[in-house]
């Protein structure tokens, strides 16, 4: 069975976007063990989990990009969640309707070698925390305050601390396993 993993770029004070929803935040703490450390968790996953306006966004720019990523995003099966999107042109990607608990918990029982990774948005991530059905959280912090904006844990969460790592630009990786 796979695990459903669930990847957030996270400001200093706990924000996944900013009031604007600019992303040259993200910037911040940038390095090169800190890109080596999101290409192998990207590159590990079994299928890529989006909702559709990460998707659009992806889907737009993804195919035509050669850095790092882009193989893993271009190569590995992607699932997007959309009541509403018909057809998806971006190559190995399903669409999923319907009830998200349903859909998540069919592809965890399908799906083996490599974990189910999802890629926030907020409104997306927050859906897949209420389902509780994320097994882990890889929270990567940026050294950077955003003051307000979107956050993605409207409730408390009791989480087990898996690993720690610093990178030498500033940012931290925090990986973290669900209570059960």
């Amino acid at each position: 069975m796979a695990s459903l993993v669930l990847k957030m770029s996270v400001s200093l004070d706990g924000y996944v976007a900013p009031a604007d929803g600019s992303s040259d935040w993200i910037a911040a703490g940038s390095s090169d063990d800190a890109l080596s450390w999101n290409v192998e968790t990207v590159s590990n996953a079994g299928a890529h989990l989006m909702g559709s306006t990460t998707y659009a966004g992806m889907a737009a720019y993804w195919p035509g990009d050669s850095g790092p990523f882009a193989r893993p995003m271009n190569e590995i099966p992607k699932v997007v969640f959309s009541g509403s999107l018909t057809s998806a042109g971006w190559g190995e990607t399903t669409i999923a309707a319907g009830d998200l608990a349903e859909a998540i918990t069919r592809l965890k029982k399908e799906r083996s070698g490599g974990y189910l990774l999802a890629h926030g948005g907020a409104r997306f991530a927050r859906s897949l925390i209420a389902t509780g059905l994320i097994d882990e959280y890889r929270l990567l912090i940026h050294p950077a305050i955003l003051g307000a904006g979107e956050r993605i844990f409207p409730a408390p969460l009791t989480i087990e601390p898996v690993s720690t790592t610093v990178f030498s630009g500033g940012a931290v990786a925090h990986v973290f396993a669900a209570h059960p």
